[in-house]
């Protein structure tokens, strides 16, 4: 398929710059895939759906405080550093994006910290705006980390366009979010608060965890009209031995898997055998999803509305049917669903 099928009727104003009220309570589309139908629910009305004994597999990422202000040496310029990974925790050196990029070069020194406490060399230009820097910190790891994160802010997506608040803090974060290493937040967790987990324990619906640490090449923008020639940043992700072995079980008991969010997806696909088990993994992946593609992990597929052209509508179109969910798309404009991040949630079913 091509880029230019994947343009949607979203408006700036759709876009939910806040999270509901309460994590459960936004509005829930469902798509019937196998006839088209839709219904119009609340997020809490997601388990009438499910029965004991299915399970939900979840992204147990954590997001990080990856963005940083900080002033550039003698001139004393404003550079927002966005921090992406750690590459070396003994010499504490972080792949980044810097911005504006022309003001940085190789050996300027960034300053930190309204007491300038935390100091960054430039030791690498990657691309035309990352930078690689060494933080100079002569402290432990664990101290550098909690002083560095101090001075971060939430990394929201870029089509928010006010500045992080204290609730983002705990909002822009699943309930369930354990192994940091994020900087975009697994959209469809959002919506899972205590109160809905509970009641799905009761219910007897399964709940298990993978990791796949969402970057921001699932925002990058798609310079490509035929989408078999883009290629998705690489990753990290990890598939327990364990989640594999129920995963498989609960499918060969004829018991259905609802993959919460499209990360969660990506990385059992990425992970999937000829017999359709999926198999323990710790690697990274740039598994790129579009239609047409058979799916042979997953009966069930929880994800947010998305941004035009993106890839997660891409791989929500491959897995609901193109003409089902541009249809949906069309019917969540009509309708002023909340689209992004922070926005309502569509179910996928058969």
């Amino acid at each position: 398929m091509k880029l230019s099928e994947f343009n949607t009727r979203m408006t700036p104003d759709l876009i939910a710059s806040h999270p509901a009220a309460n994590r459960d309570e936004s509005r829930l589309m469902v798509l019937h895939r196998s006839n088209g139908d839709i219904e119009h629910l609340m997020f809490k009305d997601i388990l009438n759906f499910f029965d004991e004994h299915d399970r939900f597999v979840f992204n147990d990422t954590m997001v990080f405080p990856a963005k940083l202000m900080g002033n550039k040496e003698k001139t004393g310029a404003n550079i927002e550093v966005f921090l992406l990974r750690e590459l070396d925790e003994e010499h504490k050196l972080w792949d980044v994006l810097v911005e504006p990029a022309r003001k940085i070069r190789i050996g300027n020194k960034l300053y930190f910290g309204l007491d300038d406490s935390m100091v960054a060399e430039v030791i690498d230009n990657t691309t035309s705006r990352g930078r690689t820097l060494r933080f100079l910190y002569d402290g432990p790891h664990d101290e550098f980390k909690k002083n560095l994160f101090a001075l971060g802010k939430t990394p929201l997506p870029y089509y928010i366009t006010r500045e992080p608040e204290p609730d983002d803090v705990e909002r822009y974060q699943t309930i369930f979010a354990r192994n940091e290493g994020a900087v975009v937040a697994p959209a469809a967790g959002l919506h899972f608060s205590r109160e809905l987990m509970k009641r799905m324990e009761i219910k007897g619906v399964e709940a298990d965890f993978l990791t796949l640490h969402i970057g921001l090449g699932c925002y990058r923008s798609i310079d490509v009209e035929d989408l078999t020639k883009h290629r998705m940043d690489s990753e990290p992700m990890e598939v327990s031995e364990g989640l594999s072995e129920r995963v498989n079980a609960t499918r060969d008991a004829g018991h259905r898997i609802c993959a919460i969010g499209t990360s969660t997806l990506r990385a059992m696909e990425s992970t999937v055998s000829m017999n359709g088990h999926i198999k323990p993994y710790s690697g990274w992946t740039n598994k790129f999803i579009f239609p047409p593609y058979e799916f042979s992990t997953t009966d069930a597929l929880v994800t947010n509305f998305h941004m035009p052209q993106s890839v997660m509508l891409m791989l929500t179109a491959a897995f609901g049917g193109y003409d089902n969910v541009m249809h949906a798309y069309d019917v969540a404009v009509d309708e002023k669903y909340r689209f992004g991040v922070y926005g309502d949630a569509m179910l996928i079913v058969d």
